[in-house]
């Protein structure tokens, strides 16, 4: 069992939501309730503190309990401006982080990305991605603290692809393809 002391999550909810018409995609109804309603009770449980990314709707991501984070950068810039805005937060040695429209994300999903991070896997590592059998989940990774001293200076030089900034940095993939449909996003309006 990972000592979940060591993970401080991150629900990245704070896109411009230009696939579902401008909606909040953590906030798009889904079987009955708001898609980040099906993920916060997943996550919780595998981390120590949580946090919520989001730009908009602060009122009603409050209301869940979580310290919230927005992003220092206009115009929605990405995953990578969620992050940035939360390493001021960050205390614990990992950021878990996950995009909010995921609702089936695994219950071992933090235990599994962080084993090959660990002192007695390989410590030279930064990020540990999940892999779904057919592709990366960029936005399912567990990051070291330390790797994201080099994120604003990405983010300055007008990069923005979650992607490219990892080819930076020392990373693993984790094979999650037992539990592919966990996975899945949700972020359609229904």
């Amino acid at each position: 069992m990972t000592d979940k002391q060591q993970v401080t999550g991150l629900v990245l909810a704070g896109g411009a939501g230009r696939r579902v018409q401008g909606r909040d995609k953590g906030l798009i109804q889904w079987q009955g309730k708001p898609l980040v309603e099906h993920l916060l009770p997943r996550i919780k449980p595998q981390v120590d503190t949580l946090l919520i990314s989001c730009n908009r709707n602060v009122d009603q991501y409050q209301a869940y309990g979580f310290s919230l984070v927005v992003d220092h950068r206009p115009d929605y810039q990405g995953p990578l401006a969620g992050i940035e805005a939360a390493t001021k937060h960050i205390h614990s040695d990992f950021l878990l982080i996950t995009a909010c429209d995921m609702p089936f994300l695994p219950e071992d999903l933090v235990e599994r990305l962080l084993h090959p991070l660990l002192p007695s896997s390989n410590p030279t590592l930064d990020v540990s991605i999940a892999h779904d059998g057919v592709r990366e989940q960029y936005l399912c990774a567990i990051l070291r603290r330390s790797c994201l001293n080099s994120l604003s200076g990405y983010l300055a030089s007008g990069q923005r692809a979650v992607r490219h900034w990892y080819a930076l940095q020392k990373i693993v993939t984790v094979d999650f393809s037992d539990k592919a449909e966990a996975f899945e996003n949700y972020n359609q309006l229904e």
